[in-house]
């Protein structure tokens, strides 16, 4: 049972948030912020499914996973691992090619060396979203069994599970998965614009099509796909919010008046105002809100102005001190939602804080809160606050991102960083006989450098142990919003 979030008195809030933004003393020298976004980028290389390009640098990592898609007469090879096991779930895995684009677009002029790092991340997810997509009318969203994936501990190189590959079609609809992965591709069609034309209209064209399908064949893919997706992927949260951001994606991608007209006239029917201050890989509202007002506040869509009050909405809601029964903070500072993966809400709501406070800057625009203004100087420190407790400055003095600082931590909810390599153990390790490294106390033998794990609960505290797998499993949705912000953070220090 996850622990009760923390709550501080309405009263407090001015005082609370004066503490919360105030230097922290335990960290003992300023943050590297350009060596945490090469590291986390480093992380996703470690995520890869298929074959490894010759230029891979996390060398522990092998071939695996190739012949994804065989079973079905397709080509399903690439792609990421979601998380610490070897399905590749592929809503998670389109909404955090979403957000590695959203990162490069809005912070990639900034990123310096790591430039390069940050768009093969994009294009490994792309290539995977263009073979799942490769026949109109049908969208694959998953390969592989996740109760016969779970039932062992296996290393991806070793893996003889179902690699069963399910997709969505007009019978079994999916505008969920298909909406946010026509974001994908519309989202990473703008990184490619002028750096590989042809494949930026590629993407474009693709995500026009994913958008179609999913708009004309409504319904949930938890509904067409129970067994194979929930309770792991469960869209709890409903399709139309993926509908809404796949429009503006492809508004924003395309240019094209068609999409914006379709947001304005699906505003109430999509439910539009709901759930504002949600954003993660089943719910989209406060970002969509935060995308669209950066029109709103250049003076370029007034008939978009309620997605900016959402958004000032959304803002308020989240700033410390603030009495709100779904995002407090714990005593050590960090944002707290109940529920897995905390820092997976931690990153995605810092990396909207953070491109807000910057569309909020360039219109010369503050936030009115009915007990405070903030402005964007105020939400980039909240944002900074968040990034500097996962790299160290916390009550644990523990970096949450593996291979940055001296403290770390060592035993991930991970199989292919807690069984030997390939290279260390050629012999094939079976289902089973991976259980005595999952129970081993040992720290695991291969560092998945720059992993953000799901970070610790409520109190602060952190189990640093495999069979904790929600404060200990690093996820592809905790890392992606995070490259925008340590590019920003290493730019600006």
């Amino acid at each position: 049972m996850a622990p009760n979030p923390r709550r501080f008195p309405l009263l407090s809030a001015s005082l609370f948030l004066l503490l919360l933004l105030l230097p922290r003393l335990s960290s003992a020298s300023p943050h590297n912020y350009h060596d945490a976004l090469r590291k986390s980028l480093l992380f996703f290389e470690g995520q890869r499914s298929g074959r490894l390009p010759p230029d891979q640098r996390l060398r522990w990592r092998q071939d695996s996973a190739l012949h994804d898609g065989a079973s079905a007469g397709v080509d399903l090879t690439g792609g990421y691992y979601d998380a610490g096991d070897n399905v590749k779930f592929g809503f998670p895995m389109a909404f955090t090619t979403t957000l590695l684009a959203w990162s490069v677009i809005d912070f990639g002029r900034i990123m310096g060396s790591e430039l390069g790092n940050a768009i093969k991340a994009v294009k490994w997810g792309t290539d995977y979203l263009l073979k799942a997509t490769a026949h109109e009318g049908v969208v694959y969203v998953q390969v592989g069994d996740p109760l016969s994936d779970h039932n062992c501990w296996e290393r991806p190189e070793d893996m003889d599970t179902l690699r069963t590959a399910y997709k969505i079609d007009a019978n079994h609809p999916g505008s969920d998965v298909a909406g946010e992965t026509a974001a994908a591709l519309a989202a990473a069609s703008i990184v490619f614009r002028s750096r590989d034309p042809a494949y930026s209209r590629l993407l474009l064209s693709r995500a026009i099509k994913v958008f179609e399908f999913a708009d004309r064949h409504r319904g949930a893919y938890s509904s067409s796909l129970r067994r194979a997706v929930c309770p792991f992927y469960c869209d709890v949260n409903g399709y139309q919010d993926e509908l809404l951001w796949g429009a503006a994606w492809l508004h924003k991608a395309s240019r094209r008046r068609v999409y914006r007209e379709y947001i304005v006239r699906n505003e109430v029917v999509l439910r539009a105002g709901d759930t504002i201050n949600e954003f993660g890989w089943d719910n989209k509202h406060a970002g969509i809100n935060i995308l669209l007002s950066k029109e709103v506040l250049m003076g370029r869509a007034n008939d978009l102005r309620s997605f900016q009050v959402n958004a000032d909405g959304f803002i308020c809601s989240i700033l410390p001190g603030i009495s709100n029964p779904q995002i407090q903070y714990s005593p050590g500072g960090l944002i707290y939602k109940s529920g897995s993966s905390n820092m997976q809400h931690v990153t995605s709501f810092s990396f909207l804080l953070l491109a807000y406070s910057n569309y909020l800057s360039h219109a010369n625009h503050a936030v009115t809160c009915p007990h405070t203004t903030a402005s964007p100087a105020l939400l980039k420190r909240l944002a900074k606050r968040q990034v500097d407790y996962i790299l160290g400055d916390n009550p644990m003095g523990m970096s949450y991102m593996v291979g940055y600082g001296r403290r770390y931590p060592e035993r991930i909810h991970h199989r292919g960083s807690s069984l030997p390599s390939v290279h260390a153990h050629p012999a094939h390790i079976a289902c089973k006989e991976g259980s005595r490294y999952y129970l081993s106390p040992n720290p695991n033998p291969n560092i998945l450098v720059g992993a953000v794990v799901g970070g610790p609960n409520s109190t602060d505290a952190f189990p640093d142990s495999r069979p904790f797998f929600q404060e200990s499993e690093p996820t592809t949705y905790i890392n992606a919003p995070l490259v925008g912000l340590l590019a920003y953070f290493a730019a600006h220090s």
